[in-house]
């Protein structure tokens, strides 16, 4: 039944961060300490202060980046190298999902909020790399996070996407809105189910979700 509903699906895409690695990996925990270092280096303010905007922007912009870019006019380059700069030792490989992500008929893509060198050393640390066709970081979309429309359009031009044909991949709900309305096959993939009109499957285990399509 599952299989059913993706045999039109020619493109796969996926998120990168608690998608294809497990959030038990809390590998977000060390980018948001890097993020409120520096807002609080670049800004003058309290650590307090600043994981209070870190959150804020977060909510407000899709990503904190985008909201100092928009209040404070920083330089995005800069700040990705820091905040990305990581220990990617906590992931493990995982040679099942490799495989079964490889086995997945057609193109198969990674679009992150993040940019491409991190993503990179994720897929690296995940026996991931070599999978993909092609991977996009937020760069690509001119630096416009997801869930903006825009950015979403800005990478599927830039990889010749037909969204009709795709399938995507993620674990924040905000971020299944415009790929549904532009006609993909969303699946949301987190620890609980947060049902929406948007949101056609939901995963707490991506691996076994893959099992069932190839």
């Amino acid at each position: 039944m599952v299989a059913a509903s993706f045999a039109h699906v020619g493109v796969w895409v996926f998120d990168l961060d608690n998608t294809l690695y497990p959030p038990e990996a809390r590998l977000f925990d060390q980018i948001e300490d890097k993020m409120e270092a520096y807002v609080q280096r670049e800004l003058g303010v309290s650590r307090e202060e600043a994981d209070r905007l870190r959150s804020v922007y977060w909510k407000t912009y899709g990503t904190t980046m985008s909201g100092l870019m928009n209040e404070h006019g920083i330089d995005p380059d800069p700040f990705l190298d820091e905040v990305h700069d990581i220990d990617f030792s906590v992931l493990d490989a995982d040679p099942v999902l490799a495989e079964r992500i490889g086995k997945l008929p057609g193109r198969k893509i990674v679009y992150t909020n993040g940019a491409r060198p991190y993503a990179y050393n994720v897929l690296k640390a995940r026996g991931l790399d070599g999978v993909f066709d092609a991977v996009y970081g937020v760069e690509h979309a001119g630096y416009m996070p997801k869930p903006e429309q825009a950015a979403f359009e800005a990478v599927f031009a830039l990889d010749g996407v037909d969204p009709t044909k795709g399938a995507m991949f993620e674990d924040d709900v905000r971020n299944l809105a415009v790929p549904h309305m532009l006609g993909m096959r969303t699946v949301h993939v987190g620890p609980e189910p947060l049902p929406a009109d948007h949101i056609h499957h939901h995963t707490a285990d991506l691996s076994a979700f893959l099992s069932q399509l190839v």
